[in-house]
């Protein structure tokens, strides 16, 4: 059985291989894809576009990311959306407050956030169908 595709936008190494750890566990047939910066995974969405394929069917993102923050990737996919295919966005955040999570929960593209690190019920959420808080 084929999985999904995710992408990982995370600029911690350590963050990243235990998102896919995490994920490889229950999941195994997925193929993930890692982005260390926004720019990186614009690059990726604007190729996407150009092939009109490889869009992710998930992307679970970091919000404190270096030069340009989680939350400039969201404005940018916002200006894009109808050229885009439908993918569900995930916060992952270490560094959670309750102003992050009321943004993102209340945010049309984000479907849920969750602290780091995840265990097993947040990955088996992603998974599941349906806005979750």
């Amino acid at each position: 059985m084929e999985g999904e595709t995710l992408w990982i936008i995370d600029d911690d190494m350590v963050s990243q291989f235990a998102i896919k750890y995490k994920i490889g566990q229950s999941y195994p047939n997925n193929r993930v894809f890692t982005f260390y910066t926004v720019q990186e995974a614009l690059d990726g969405i604007r190729e996407c576009m150009e092939n009109k394929v490889g869009f992710p069917d998930k992307i679970l993102l970091d919000l404190g990311l270096p030069v340009l923050s989680g939350w400039h990737f969201l404005q940018e996919l916002e200006k894009i959306r109808g050229s885009i295919g439908p993918f569900e966005i995930y916060i992952v955040s270490a560094f959670s407050n309750s102003t992050d999570r009321k943004r993102a929960n209340d945010h049309a593209l984000v479907k849920g956030y969750f602290d780091k690190p995840l265990d097993k019920s947040a990955v088996d959420k992603m998974f599941m169908s349906g806005k979750i808080d």
